[in-house]
């Protein structure tokens, strides 16, 4: 028999905390409806009124399996807490509330960019992170340390196999969560960055909500980590994805605050001065983003000084994996945000792809470039561009949505120009037929 679901569940109200994003206004509802205080709630839970009080503010708990335990509790029906926590049901195309529709956000568009990918299940390994960032997988019990797993991990990442590293994060997020029984802040701060990762990932593939949930778990790990770099590593992240839903002055203060605390150690080692350098290139392209120029040309300048003697290959394992070029690559994006092409490519021709170390960051020079030349008009030097970047890492072209927008026009307004229909054919020939899948 169909259990029926109290009418207050179908509420405006209910709807609203869906829309924002907010599970720990949920539980706070589900228990008023019973009439329990928080004590009560936590009494049936195990835990304390304290941390009943943590849930219900901001819904962020060292352990998922809690909230779904207190939502289960208060009677907060399933797809609901799935819905507020950006997992089940139709999710709004808006990147965020009241906000612009967003290209990135469109569901047939990611659908057909995970099929571009070249990912055997596309909708299988989605749906997995998707289900570990609400309730983790049983640990595989690999006997690979967790250091050696993760370097692996971003070394999938940085060569572009985002098919790969969807497979392997639910698990790699379960071993991190086993191995912090002992609270010890190496543990957390491993954990910090497995969430970072899985962020950066669903942030490249268009999935703002998930990525967001994600990122704000790695800002808790941190937190607990005790470590001012851990701590900025993960701002860095969620400020990306605010600034890709549209909330870039919020996203602002984070990394600002972040960088103080990282100016406040001194800077006095190299691991130091690049997370400053890496979290000052992250405000000014926010800033650019947002059309404040003075304090984007400031903000990269500023960055650029801090990266000057930073060695030109970054050693194996640092956090933030910046160097002077990484920082001038930086200029490329801020001057194309800033609407100003001409100076883009100025500071892009000075750039050569064997001053990068990974593919990704090689794919990303080319289509900064791509972007800039597409700015200034340019079809047949965006299309080279394109190419460039296909031939270093397909998947900075095929599962970007904003490349993908660039090669479907440039394939609809500039057939002829060179290199197009070859562009056309390696990326837009792997789309899913009109209604499969």
């Amino acid at each position: 028999m169909q259990r029926t679901i109290d009418p207050v569940w179908n509420s405006s109200r209910v709807r609203s905390l869906m829309e924002t994003s907010d599970p720990g206004g949920l539980i706070r509802l589900g228990r008023a409806l019973r009439g329990w205080r928080q004590a009560d709630l936590g009494r049936r839970l195990g835990c304390s009124a304290s941390t009943v009080s943590r849930l219900e503010k901001s819904g962020r708990v060292s352990d998922l399996r809690l909230l779904q335990r207190a939502a289960c509790e208060v009677g907060v029906p399933p797809h609901i807490l799935g819905a507020a926590l950006g997992l089940t049901g139709p999710r709004a195309t808006n990147v965020a509330p009241n906000g612009p529709r967003h290209i990135e956000e469109d569901p047939m568009r990611r659908r057909t960019l995970l099929a571009a990918a070249g990912l055997a299940a596309p909708t299988s390994l989605l749906l997995g992170v998707e289900s570990a960032l609400a309730d983790l997988p049983t640990p595989s019990g690999s006997s690979m340390p967790l250091d050696v797993r993760l370097a692996r991990a971003r070394a999938v990442f940085d060569t572009g196999r985002y098919g790969d590293l969807l497979k392997a994060l639910p698990d790699l997020l379960a071993t991190a969560h086993a191995r912090i029984r002992e609270r010890a802040d190496i543990d957390y701060a491993r954990l910090s960055a497995c969430y970072a990762l899985t962020a950066q990932v669903l942030v490249k593939i268009g999935r703002y909500d998930q990525a967001r949930l994600a990122a704000d778990r790695a800002g808790l790990y941190a937190d607990l980590s005790g470590s001012p770099l851990v701590s900025a590593a993960a701002a860095r992240e969620l400020a990306i994805v605010l600034r890709h839903q549209n909330q870039a002055d919020t996203a602002q203060r984070l990394v600002l605050r972040a960088a103080s605390a990282v100016e406040s150690t001194g800077l006095h080692t190299q691991a130091q001065a690049a997370a400053y350098a890496q979290l000052l290139c992250t405000t000014s392209y926010t800033a650019a983003r947002a059309g404040g120029r003075d304090e984007a040309l400031s903000m990269i300048e500023d960055a650029a000084r801090a990266a000057r003697d930073l060695p030109a290959v970054p050693p194996t394992g640092r956090l933030f994996a910046i160097t002077p070029a990484s920082v001038q690559l930086y200029q490329v994006g801020v001057h194309w945000a800033l609407g100003d092409a001409g100076a883009a490519i100025r500071a892009g021709g000075q750039l050569r792809p064997e001053q990068f170390t990974t593919a990704e960051r090689k794919g990303r020079l080319h289509t900064d470039m791509a972007r800039a030349w597409w700015q200034w008009g340019k079809p047949e030097e965006t299309a080279q561009s394109l190419l460039a970047a296909f031939r270093v890492t397909p998947a900075e072209v095929r599962d970007r949505p904003s490349m993908r927008a660039i090669v479907e026009e440039l394939n609809r307004s500039h057939a002829q120009a060179a290199g197009v229909r070859e562009l056309g054919r390696l990326v837009l020939a792997a789309a899913p037929r009109a209604g499969a899948g």
